[in-house]
């Protein structure tokens, strides 16, 4: 592998320069802050990325106010006490996308929430408890626990939380390549060990969270 210093400096002649390029970087949450996240948002934000996966995502951020209406403002306990005639309902409701299983994941991510609220008192405290270094089991958990929340709509799922993690995407992906880490997209346990092996490699190097070592990948193919 190239060391992240020469990966940094391709991305940056591509960018226009470091401090370009600087700008594209994202900063995730401390723990502290990821610890006050509300379990409304929390929902909330699962629930957007769900309905986002293989849709257009501008139709679902201009539905946005009526999934907030119907789903109850994301409350955890009145989401996950919906009843089968009200998510038959809500198939129904012109409000929002009427797609019956991911209606029913909102259901099914909301027990999830309150299942992890009995552990840690809060999805926050969860998500900041977790070891960055382990944003592959991570991933798993999310895949395991959650409803459809596996692959990309739980990665974009934590990015969007403030929790640091790489984002897999075709670029990502095509960097890792080149640098010989998999030889295609990673989806078996050891292709996965190996790309948070070097991420791990690169954050002792540069001191840099997983995202920033991600959309600094991207930037350089």
């Amino acid at each position: 592998m190239d060391t992240f210093s020469s990966i940094f400096e391709r991305a940056s002649e591509r960018k226009g320069g470091a401090q370009a390029l600087e700008a594209l970087l994202p900063v995730p949450k401390s723990p502290r802050a990821l610890s006050k996240l509300d379990d409304a948002m929390v929902l909330a934000e699962m629930s957007a990325c769900v309905f986002r996966s293989g849709f257009v995502w501008k139709i679902i951020e201009s539905k946005w106010p009526g999934f907030e209406a119907a789903f109850h403002g994301f409350d955890v306990s009145r989401c996950a006490m919906l009843s089968d005639e009200e998510l038959e309902g809500l198939a129904r409701d012109d409000r929002i996308v009427r797609n019956a299983a991911k209606i029913r994941s909102v259901q099914r991510n909301a027990t999830f929430v309150l299942n992890v609220r009995e552990s840690h008192a809060s999805f926050g405290r969860y998500l900041a408890q977790w070891p960055d270094e382990d944003f592959v089991g991570l991933w798993a958990d999310l895949k395991a626990r959650g409803d459809r929340l596996g692959g990309q709509t739980g990665r974009f799922f934590l990015r969007f939380v403030g929790k640091d993690t790489p984002v897999l995407s075709a670029d990502v992906v095509a960097a890792l390549i080149e640098q010989g880490v998999v030889d295609r997209e990673p989806t078996s346990k050891k292709a996965l060990a190996a790309v948070q092996a070097a991420f791990a490699q690169w954050r002792e190097e540069s001191g840099r969270p997983n995202c920033q070592i991600s959309r600094v990948l991207s930037c350089a193919v």
